[in-house]
């Protein structure tokens, strides 16, 4: 017989997810058109994830053929902060990559699949792909309610989740009455929260001027985020830190903070390839290039390093030489903000990235 939503959410709560619903897998109609309508804005800044193919990620028939039903998780990832490590010049990374916990979160729905396939039943697991809306189909679930930060928070638990879904031709029928009520009420903290401004109204965020997005963008890093990036090497938390729920959730005990929490930006800049893809490969990096995790630390060493300090601008100057013309220009920005004199080869450096960051005031 097949399972019920109850058998199946006491299987995913213990396997370690925090909620679990049901919901049918008619196309997200509503959400396609809005997903649509902000790529033509530009609001997408190039992001692919459920951009890419809005067809696809909000219609759950192109994952399973003749789906019926979305069995829909959470995985609470709530961890306590640790405390940055002394006398180093560290970046810190968002909480949501302290840990791969998609993979926690993937484990917990094979296990809410494995009774529906020995039904017979087809059931394929979806997390942190471009193949679903998983914001909405957790709301659809009734797992909780789009908060203005754009993320879904889950009653008892904020918005420091990861989703995913379970899509099958199983029926199953939903246990709750309606929608999660909303929750957020009047506030608006996480609005005024942003450092860039990047919600630029309730529920709908500028990837252009969100810096959880720019780090995992190509290209140039924009100047004029550069300083607010501050500490940050890997995410964004601030929209999530500020809100009511979440500080609420952090009161209470938890698991110990992730070792990743914080990364040495002298070692990240000293590594080679192959090591800092082994330790960081998990995180989104354009093409997989770690120059990219380079350009990132170069500009959180600007803001957070002391200049005087012979490593960092032996590190600085190094990078000032690199083969790679856009690590050379981030250099040029960050010997600036450091103080460190440039060489006079910069100042006639051929590539136009140099050139663009040499000409600026």
């Amino acid at each position: 017989m097949t399972p019920s939503i109850g058998e199946l959410r006491t299987i995913g709560l213990a396997a370690g997810l925090c909620a679990v619903g049901a919901a049918d897998a008619a196309p997200f109609v509503e959400v396609r058109t809005e997903i649509e309508r902000r790529r033509a804005e530009g609001l997408h800044a190039g992001m692919q994830f459920t951009f890419r193919n809005p067809s696809r990620s909000t219609d759950p028939q192109q994952v399973v053929p003749g789906a019926t039903s979305l069995v829909v998780g959470a995985y609470d990832y709530q961890r306590e902060a640790p405390t940055p490590p002394n006398g180093l010049a560290v970046g810190r990374v968002a909480a949501y990559s302290w840990e791969d916990h998609y993979a926690v979160l993937r484990k917990a729905l094979e296990t809410i699949a494995a009774p529906l396939r020995a039904e017979g039943h087809r059931a394929v697991v979806v997390a942190d792909q471009n193949h679903l809306v998983d914001r909405a189909a957790a709301h659809r679930a009734g797992i909780g309610w789009w908060g203005k930060s754009s993320n879904i928070l889950v009653p008892g638990a904020g918005s420091l989740v990861v989703l995913g879904a379970v899509v099958t031709d199983a029926e199953i029928a939903p246990d709750h009455p309606e929608p999660v009520a909303d929750g957020c009420g009047t506030c608006t903290q996480c609005l005024s929260g942003c450092p860039t401004g990047a919600i630029v109204e309730p529920g709908v965020i500028d990837a252009r001027r969100c810096l959880a997005w720019l780090v995992q963008a190509d290209g140039m890093f924009p100047v004029e985020f550069r300083e607010a990036l501050g500490d940050r090497m890997y995410g964004c938390d601030d929209c999530q830190d500020v809100c009511p729920p979440n500080r609420v959730r952090m009161r209470r005990p938890s698991q110990a903070g992730a070792d990743e929490a914080w990364i040495d930006l002298l070692d990240v800049l000293a590594a080679d390839d192959a090591s800092l893809m082994n330790r960081l490969g998990r995180w989104y990096i354009p093409h997989r290039d770690p120059d990219y995790v380079r350009r990132n630390a170069l500009l959180v060493l600007a803001n957070v390093a002391d200049g005087t300090d012979p490593a960092v601008r032996a590190t600085v100057e190094r990078y000032l030489e690199s083969p790679n013309p856009m690590l050379r220009a981030h250099a040029v920005w960050a010997a600036r903000r450091l103080d460190i004199a440039l060489p006079s080869q910069v100042a006639t450096d051929p590539d136009a990235l140099v050139a663009i960051e040499v000409a600026r005031p």
